[in-house]
C-alpha cells in the first residue's frame, strides 16, 4: 500500500499526459530570480523525491483544445498566499467547466514563496504579465481570437487576476526579448475571493479591520487603468480576506462603466463560491460568442397546475383603511396553497411600479408564485394601494402600511393553515424592493396606529427579504433614477430605513445596468454585514430595470428564480 501511495504522488508531479509545459522566461534572464523560490504546484512540491532545482522556471501548462472550441482562451491562476499554488481541485473544476463551453485552458505556475526584499507580489506579477503576453503572442498559433483572453484565479491567485486586470499599462519587470512589446491585458477576469484588495490588508495580510473604516480604501496597487476588463466577483461574507474589497473594487468598476458582476455568499468563510455564476457573466458579456435570443418570462412560467387553492383576502376593516384617500385601490392579499405543501414557510411576494401602480399577476409577481408553488411553498401576494398617497405622505406611506397589516394578518392565520407563523419573508421588485427593505429594517416602527387586536400583539417582523432591483433606497435616488449611480461616497441609504433590531437578512437581485442602481443592493448588503447580518447579493453585468421580463438562456437574468430556490432552501 505504502508503495503505491508513493508512486501515486510521483504521478501528481509529472504533467498530466497531453499537456503542454511552456516556461516564461529565457534562461538567466527570469527578473528578480531568487533562489528559495520554485515554480511547482503542491501536489509536485509535496511528492517524494521533489528536487527543487528541476523547479525553478515558472511555466505554462497547455491544456487540450476543446471539441467545440470557440476561439477564446482563459488563464487559470492558483491561489496559496503567494507562499505555494495549491488551487489543483480548482483548476481541474475550472478547465473542467470552460472547456464544455469551448474555452482553451492554460495553467500559470508562478514563483513562490514570496520574494525577499520585494512586494509580496511581485516574482508572480512579473509572471502573470509575461504570461499574458505569451498567451496574446500565440493567438494565431493556437487559433484563439487575442482580444478574447481572459484570466481566473482565487485568492492571491485572485489577487493577481486583479492586477492583470486593472494595472496591465503598469509594467512589473523591464523588458527582457521581443515577446515582451506584446500587450499583456486581458479582457474578462473572474476574482474568487480576491485577497489583500482593501488597504488594511497591503503588506499581505488579512484585513486587519475586515476591510471597514473611513480610512479604509481599495489597495492603490490596483490603478484602473485604460485597459481594466470586465470582472465577476464571487466572495463569501465572512471571509477574513474582505470581501468589501470586492465591493469597493465592484463600485469602481462603475464609476468606470465598465460591466461588472458581483456575488456575495451569507455565512461563507474563504473560499471558491458560484463559478456557475461566473460562467453565466461570460454567457451575458458574450465572451463565448453571441447571446442566444430572449426568452419572455411570462412565456416560461404559464401553469397554476401547481397550485391547489386561491383564497382572496382583504386586509383591513370596512372603513378603517388608515390615511385613507379616494384615489387609492382598495388593498387585498391572496392565499396560494400549493397542491403539494413541502414547508411550512410563507412566502409573501408583491410588484413594483413606481407606487404608482402593482400588478399581483404580471412578471414581477406570478412566475416567482408559480415557481415557489412547485417547490411546494406557500404564497401570499399582496395588491398594495395605489397611485401614490397625496402629500405630505411620503410616496411609500400607505403602501408600508398595506405590507405591515398583511405580515400581521399572515402571521396571524398561519397557525390554523397548518403554517409556521415564525417562517415568514417578504419579496418586492423596484418599488415593491424598496417597500421589502421598509418592512426588513423598521419593523418595530409603526407605520399606523392599531384599529385591533391583531395590530395590538401580532408582530411584522419577518424572517427573510428578497429584494429585486429595490429603488429609491439611496440619496441620490429618493424620488427617481440615481442621478451618480449610488456610486459616490456622499450616497447613502435612505433616512426611513431604521436597520432596527429585528432587521432581517436579505437576498439581493439587480441588474448592473440598472438606472435605479445596483449599488442600491451593494451599500444595503455593506451595512447589513456591518450588523452582523449576512446576506446574499447578485448583480447582472449589462442587464437594466426589469432584468428578468426577457432574457437569454444560460445567464443570470434566465436563472434568477433558481437563486430565490438556493437561498430559501435552508430557511423552508
Amino acid at each position: 500500500m505504502k508503495r503505491l501511495l508513493v508512486f501515486a504522488l510521483l504521478l501528481c508531479s509529472l504533467p498530466l499526459a497531453g499537456l503542454e509545459r511552456q516556461p516564461l522566461w529565457p534562461k538567466k534572464a527570469m527578473p528578480d530570480a531568487q533562489p528559495e523560490q520554485i515554480a511547482a504546484m503542491t501536489s509536485e512540491s509535496k511528492a517524494p523525491g521533489f528536487k527543487p532545482d528541476k523547479y525553478r522556471m515558472p511555466y505554462l501548462e497547455w491544456f487540450e483544445k476543446p471539441a467545440n472550441f470557440n476561439g477564446t482562451c482563459m488563464i487559470l491562476i492558483s491561489g496559496g498566499g503567494y507562499n505555494n499554488t495549491c488551487d489543483m481541485k480548482l483548476i481541474d473544476l475550472w478547465h473542467e467547466q470552460l472547456a464544455a463551453k469551448g474555452v482553451q485552458c492554460v495553467s500559470l505556475v508562478y514563483r513562490t514563496p514570496r520574494p525577499k526584499g520585494l512586494p509580496f507580489y511581485q516574482s508572480a506579477w512579473e509572471d502573470g504579465q509575461r504570461a499574458v503576453k505569451l498567451v496574446r503572442s500565440q493567438a494565431a498559433k493556437r487559433g484563439y481570437d487575442p482580444e478574447k483572453i481572459g484570466a481566473v484565479g482565487m485568492s492571491a491567485g485572485g489577487h493577481l487576476t486583479l492586477l492583470l486586470a486593472t494595472c496591465s499599462e503598469t509594467p512589473a519587470y523591464e523588458k527582457v526579448d521581443a515577446i515582451d512589446d506584446t500587450p499583456c491585458h486581458i479582457n474578462i477576469a473572474v476574482a474568487h475571493a480576491p485577497a489583500y484588495v482593501t488597504s488594511d490588508a497591503d503588506k499581505g495580510s488579512r484585513a486587519t479591520r475586515q476591510g471597514y473604516g473611513p480610512d479604509v480604501t481599495v489597495s492603490s496597487l490596483f490603478k484602473f487603468d485604460g485597459h481594466t476588463c470586465p470582472i465577476s466577483f464571487h466572495h463569501g461574507g465572512l471571509d477574513p480576506y474582505s470581501p468589501n474589497g470586492s465591493t469597493q473594487v465592484y463600485r469602481q468598476l462603475r464609476r468606470m462603466h465598465i460591466p461588472a458582476e458581483l456575488h456575495l455568499y451569507p455565512g461563507k468563510a474563504h473560499g471558491c463560491y458560484g463559478f456557475e455564476r461566473a460562467v453565466e457573466f461570460m454567457t451575458q458579456v458574450g465572451f463565448f460568442g453571441p447571446v442566444e435570443p430572449e426568452v419572455k418570462l411570462m412565456d416560461r412560467f404559464t401553469s397554476d397546475e401547481d397550485r391547489a387553492e386561491v383564497i382572496r383576502e382583504d386586509i383591513w376593516p370596512e372603513g378603517r383603511i388608515p390615511d385613507f384617500q379616494e384615489h387609492q385601490n382598495k388593498p387585498y392579499i391572496e392565499w396560494h396553497i400549493p397542491a403539494v405543501r413541502k414547508s411550512d414557510a410563507i412566502q409573501i411576494i408583491y410588484s413594483g411600479g413606481s407606487y404608482m401602480e402593482n400588478k399581483p399577476e404580471d412578471f414581477e409577481v406570478a412566475p416567482a408564485r408559480r415557481y415557489l408553488n412547485a417547490m411546494g411553498v406557500t404564497v401570499v401576494t399582496l395588491k398594495y394601494r395605489c397611485p401614490r398617497p397625496k402629500a405630505p405622505l411620503a410616496k411609500h406611506t400607505t403602501a408600508w402600511q398595506d405590507l405591515q397589516r398583511t405580515i400581521r394578518i399572515v402571521r396571524s392565520e398561519a397557525a390554523s393553515r397548518g403554517l409556521n407563523p415564525d417562517k415568514i419573508g417578504i419579496m418586492g421588485s423596484s418599488a415593491g424592493g424598496h417597500l421589502t427593505l421598509m418592512g426588513v429594517t423598521s419593523s418595530r416602527q409603526n407605520s399606523y396606529l392599531a384599529i385591533d387586536k391583531i395590530d395590538k400583539t401580532v408582530s411584522c417582523k419577518v424572517q427573510w427579504g428578497i429584494g429585486i432591483y429595490p429603488a429609491y433606497a439611496l440619496t441620490d435616488g429618493l424620488v427617481e433614477t440615481n442621478t451618480h449611480g449610488g456610486n459616490e461616497d456622499g450616497d447613502v441609504l435612505a433616512p426611513e430605513f431604521n436597520f432596527d433590531l429585528d432587521t432581517a437578512p436579505m437576498l439581493l437581485i439587480h441588474g448592473d445596468d440598472d438606472t435605479w442602481a445596483a449599488m442600491n443592493s451593494v451599500k444595503t448588503w455593506e451595512k447589513m454585514r456591518a450588523m452582523g447580518i449576512q446576506s446574499e447579493l447578485h448583480t447582472l453585468a449589462l442587464r437594466g430595470h426589469c432584468f428578468q421580463r426577457h432574457a437569454s438562456p444560460g445567464t443570470g437574468s434566465y436563472t434568477w428564480l433558481d437563486r430565490i430556490g438556493e437561498y430559501l432552501q435552508p430557511l423552508l
